[in-house]
């Protein structure tokens, strides 16, 4: 069967933007069939996306990075010992027939989905999500990649600047204001239409009624197993030494793909346990409580949940950038990767304007963190150039238009 238009994507993050924007066109282009490959993993996000026009391909396989890892030496060889590389080559091979059915490609994330897409022949639009200019430019830099950076007047790279500058490239979407600018100064027509990891959050929640008399936390681990794991430790081992005078709601999203039954593990190693018999009633899967410390579990749970915390704990990518987005502050406690490590753990910092603040150790993060709890202005202080950052909800409807009349039509 001939496919008209093909996702290729690779991260957790450029999945979910990916499974909106794919749900936005096929509501708008019912006649057209949509196919996706994830690079990165099973695209388990996409399962939730019922239609007939609709279905992942490729060869799916989870790394034992999580993903293909750039973070660590040690990330790199494991990947390719797990078949990174002849996977991505079958994958390769699968787009390059695309371009025989006249197919068009959507690529979402940065280089590898944009050679992808380049390399097909095809038409295609790219949505470049991981990479922005304000981690080199906002604040003086020492790094070596910040001087290289500076050399060339952006953060991507020359040959994927080489990729964007073809005629086949009809849409550029860039993620904020200064990368699309900085762009523009090369003769690259890239756009900033908004950020789309704004658009899968809710900005409210009714239910934050019930335990609006509790400070609020909120723990992100990560999506990548078992690194995800070992920052759930840390934090838990953080927070057995916090004493704080009010009771504490310790909320856990746990993502699709996680082990409840580990995850319920590390809360018994710490003394928590299980009541059965409490409920918050904000559709929680489970309750725990050590002394003054609840932890609330619920698996999806993140979009309704993200904005009832008042701070968060976090070693994770977008969703830190998300809560970024509603203005809450966090604090980030690296590890040893391989993919939240202490580079990248900076590297998001400049990027959200410390509204994510990078501890060193426990003492820090246990500091910052009743600083935070109990100052609201020091909440809003950290929070606030985050929050400009990421922009408003409702880039992903403005994408879709822009797709649509530039590829599509």
């Amino acid at each position: 069967m001939s496919h008209s238009l093909l996702f290729i994507c690779n991260g957790h993050g450029e999945d979910v933007i990916a499974s909106e924007i794919i749900k936005r066109l096929l509501k708008k282009i019912k006649n057209k069939n949509i196919e996706v490959l994830p690079l990165v993993g099973n695209g388990d996000v996409f399962n939730s996306i019922k239609s007939k026009n609709f279905r992942k391909i490729g060869h799916l396989n989870e790394l034992p990075s999580g993903g293909f890892s750039n973070q660590s030496l040690k990330g790199f060889v494991l990947d390719l010992f797990a078949g990174f590389l002849i996977d991505n080559l079958r994958n390769f091979l699968l787009v390059k027939q695309k371009s025989k059915h006249k197919s068009k490609i959507i690529a979402v994330g940065d280089f590898l989905p944009l050679l992808y897409a380049w390399s097909s022949g095809c038409e295609f639009s790219f949505i470049g999500t991981p990479k922005s200019d304000h981690t080199w430019s906002s604040e003086p830099g020492w790094a070596l990649s910040d001087f290289y950076h500076k050399l060339k007047g952006s953060e991507w790279d020359p040959w994927e600047m080489f990729l964007m500058k073809s005629p086949r490239c009809k849409n550029l979407i860039m993620r904020d204001k200064i990368t699309a600018k900085n762009l523009n100064k090369k003769n690259i027509d890239a756009k900033y239409l908004g950020n789309p990891m704004m658009d899968f959050v809710n900005v409210t929640n009714e239910k934050i009624s019930n335990i609006i008399s509790f400070k609020r936390i909120i723990l992100l681990v990560g999506s990548r197993y078992p690194e995800a794991l070992k920052n759930l430790d840390n934090f838990l081992k953080c927070l057995q030494d916090f004493d704080f005078s009010k009771e504490l709601i310790i909320l856990l999203p746990l993502s699709i793909n996680a082990n409840v039954i580990q995850i319920q593990s590390y809360l018994n190693k710490y003394g928590f346990i299980n009541q059965s018999k409490v409920k918050f009633l904000i559709d929680e899967d489970s309750v725990w409580k050590k002394k003054d410390q609840y932890v609330v579990i619920g698996k999806g749970k993140f979009n309704s949940w993200a904005n009832m915390a008042e701070v968060g704990l976090s070693n994770s990518g977008t969703a830190t950038e998300q809560i970024a987005g509603l203005g809450i502050p966090s604090l980030s406690l690296p590890g040893p990767g391989p993919q939240f490590t202490k580079s990248f753990a900076k590297r998001q910092s400049r990027l959200l304007g410390g509204s994510v603040l990078v501890c060193n150790n426990k003492k820090i993060l246990l500091k910052r963190l009743s600083l935070l709890l109990k100052g609201k202005v020091n909440r809003l202080e950290q929070a606030k150039i985050g929050q400009k950052r990421m922009g408003e909800s409702g880039a992903s409807k403005k994408i879709v238009d822009a797709i649509n009349l530039h590829l599509l039509s």
